[in-house]
């Protein structure tokens, strides 16, 4: 496989030493500051002849009165000739390099499912000046997202990454409804991916970076990690790794079940096995408070509820669920609830972060700390240990010789 290899020890301590050497600058003006009166320039990449756009991805950049859309880049003619058409394009180019030196884009979406060619399409997008809206996954390995945030870092150039559920009204709102007490002090999250045809490793890489973003949103940087992850009922070797149509790295395993520890005693389980579809439902994220519990039911948007478990009795218990008090979503269109509203909430973010020279909530350090979750499930699956984070191998724990 052409994936990179974990750097040493040495390379990563130096990668952290220009990190905080990178943090610690003090803030400076954006890159480019935009007058009232001037729009972005904005241009589109996909790779159609090898996988199809991300939800939405494509069109983020139309009908918005500061952001010109100049141009599209898609190396498969039939999908360039269908994107142009569906964008309304003035130009297209099959390659996104080419287009980056002639239309000089102040916004790049790289919209492509596949995330094999994430790091190299966002990397040429920050040299040559831009800001990114990524799908996710954001890259197949941590050293491809490190260097990516590095660039960005010292170009004072912006990423954001389509985990659109993190800034949904919603979620939003119970971040602050737990902040606030209501469900008593935070304890235990449990999440499930869908649990479909791709549980296991595919619905941890596709689905569980949104769930993982999630967790991190409500309980902070995990500390460490213990897993076992299974193929046919016996625990993965390196030797178990396969790549899927839809490209997305290295995975392994058709169960998964993983657990993070977090500061102040706080515990989180992953779990992906579809003999437990059918028990647990909905894919998402259970909150468990000392008071409570709030479910977030993963989707654009997330359903979102809250129980008082009542004490056991001599005939039982009946646990119920109700929507959370004053969920926005209530008041709330269709139309201002799907993939659109969506990824508008998340572009209209990462322009104000352009504006304020501050992170945005979808951030491309958000997504890396997602990536790093995934990996430090393999590599404590791989080890049969507990895995300190953050980690200090970069590279894929499944292509390690």
């Amino acid at each position: 496989m052409n994936t990179p290899s974990a750097p040493s020890v040495v390379a990563r301590r130096a990668f952290l030493k220009q990190s905080v050497a990178l943090a610690a600058l003090p803030l400076l003006p954006p890159s480019s500051v935009f007058a009232a009166n001037r729009k972005y320039r904005a241009a589109v990449f996909g790779a159609t002849g090898k996988g199809d756009y991300g939800h939405g991805l494509d069109v983020v950049f139309n009908n918005r009165e500061n952001v010109e859309l100049v141009a599209v880049s898609d190396a498969d003619d039939a999908g360039r000739t269908k994107a142009v058409a569906k964008l309304k394009a003035p130009r297209a180019y099959a390659d996104y390099r080419e287009l980056l030196a002639k239309e000089k884009p102040d916004l790049v979406s790289v919209a492509p499912r596949q995330t094999g060619e994430h790091h190299a399409m966002v990397l040429a997008a920050l040299r040559a000046g831009a800001h990114v809206y990524a799908e996710k996954p954001f890259t197949t390995t941590l050293a491809e997202a490190d260097e990516l945030l590095v660039e960005a870092a010292k170009r004072k150039l912006k990423i954001a990454v389509a985990h659109q559920m993190h800034l949904t009204p919603s979620v939003q709102h119970l971040k602050h409804a737990v902040a606030g007490g209501l469900i008593g002090d935070l304890l235990e999250l449990h999440a499930w991916g869908k649990q479909d045809a791709r549980a296991g490793g595919e619905d941890m890489m596709v689905l569980g970076t949104h769930l993982f973003d999630l967790i991190r949103l409500f309980a902070g940087d995990p500390l460490w990690c213990t897993s076992r992850v299974l193929q046919g009922g016996r625990d993965i070797t390196a030797a178990d790794a396969r790549v899927t149509k839809d490209f997305i790295g290295p995975m392994a395993g058709d169960e998964i079940h993983a657990t993070f520890a977090f500061a102040n005693g706080v515990n989180a389980t992953f779990t992906s096995r579809s003999k437990l579809r059918e028990q647990v439902g909905a894919w998402g994220v259970e909150l468990i408070g000392s008071k409570g519990a709030a479910r977030i039911n993963a989707n654009i948007p997330p359903q979102i509820f809250v129980s008082k478990t009542p004490p056991w009795t001599a005939v039982g218990r009946t646990v119920s669920w109700e929507k959370v008090p004053g969920d926005p979503a209530a008041t709330l269109t269709a139309a201002q609830l799907g993939f659109p509203a969506a990824n508008s909430r998340a572009v209209d973010d990462l322009l104000e972060a352009i504006e304020q020279n501050r992170e945005p909530g979808c951030s491309g350090h958000n997504a890396m700390k997602a990536v790093e979750m995934v990996m430090a499930v393999y590599h404590a699956a791989l080890t049969g240990r507990r895995v300190a984070l953050p980690l200090v191998e970069r590279g894929h724990p499944l292509t390690k010789k």
